[in-house]
């Protein structure tokens, strides 16, 4: 299986190896995917079945932790997780790179173009119901979530990671009591791949992505930037997350989805392949 080596420092000073596990599929102008949480490369199934019918090359990677990557106990931050993503680029030698973000995934992108494109591989970007700027309740950030809700997952999940994970892959696909935009066979599909992680990297990532900073990042996207975010999306609503990225980035082009959940990669495939292959090819 295809694995890319990166390192990870712990606290003491001392390196570990960690294998991220990627798929590599088709050929033409090359895009990587960037998963969410708490989900691995497989939740790009529809993406990788597609993407590559349309001249591209298309990469989808595990976060560390998840799937079939390394577990270590150290590195789920966003510096470590853009060092992750720039070895992948680098060893693959991908030039003229598309990287699509989904959720947390959009903070690799903003902090790898932040900190790493200076030799201009990443030509294009995209940002799919991503977290930025930043999901923290701050003086500052009126917009942001509590820290309250966050504290309370991380108590669910050190208590039942699956049962709070089977509920909020219900909100995460919009399904209520009368909307099923899934089915529940494919809720049981996302609740495996979900529970296919470490528990400590499940935790460990939800803290990163609800309390880290991405405005400094953005200003620095110079490249051509897609924003797609659902308004019916409850898990990142969008007042606090793509209104205001549009607005760091306002060379962005910003396309929302009047009635999509967070997971509209799954719910509305047909318009987002489109939008994608559109966007990567143009």
């Amino acid at each position: 299986m295809p694995f890319i080596t990166t390192n990870s420092v712990s606290l003491s000073g001392s390196s570990e190896e960690v294998k991220i596990f990627y798929q590599d599929i088709g050929r033409g102008k090359p895009v990587v995917l960037i998963h969410g949480w708490p989900l691995n490369h497989a939740m790009w199934e529809y993406q990788l079945n597609e993407l590559p019918k349309h001249n591209i090359r298309v990469i989808a990677y595990d976060r560390r932790g998840f799937g079939m990557s390394s577990r270590p106990w150290e590195g789920y931050d966003y510096d470590t997780f853009a060092s992750d993503l720039k070895a992948l680029i680098e060893e693959l030698e991908l030039n003229d790179v598309t990287l699509v973000g989904f959720s947390m995934g959009g903070g690799e992108v903003a902090r790898y173009l932040s900190k790493y494109n200076e030799d201009g591989r990443v030509t294009k970007a995209a940002l799919i119901s991503a977290v930025t700027p930043y999901l923290l309740l701050t003086d500052d950030n009126p917009t942001g979530v509590n820290q309250s809700t966050f504290d309370a997952i991380h108590d669910q999940l050190e208590q039942d990671r699956a049962h709070f994970l089977a509920g909020f892959g219900k909100t995460f696909f919009g399904v209520h009591l009368f909307s099923h935009p899934v089915s529940d066979d494919h809720l049981q599909h996302t609740l495996n791949m979900a529970m296919n992680s470490a528990g400590y990297a499940t935790i460990k990532s939800m803290q990163a992505w609800s309390t880290t900073d991405f405005r400094r990042d953005l200003p620095k996207i110079k490249i051509p930037l897609l924003i797609i975010h659902g308004k019916a999306d409850e898990t990142v609503p969008i007042d606090g997350s793509a209104e205001e990225t549009a607005k760091y980035v306002p060379h962005s082009q910003y396309i929302i989805y009047d009635d999509a959940p967070h997971g509209l990669f799954y719910t509305h495939r047909e318009k987002f392949n489109e939008d994608i292959i559109n966007f990567i090819n143009s």
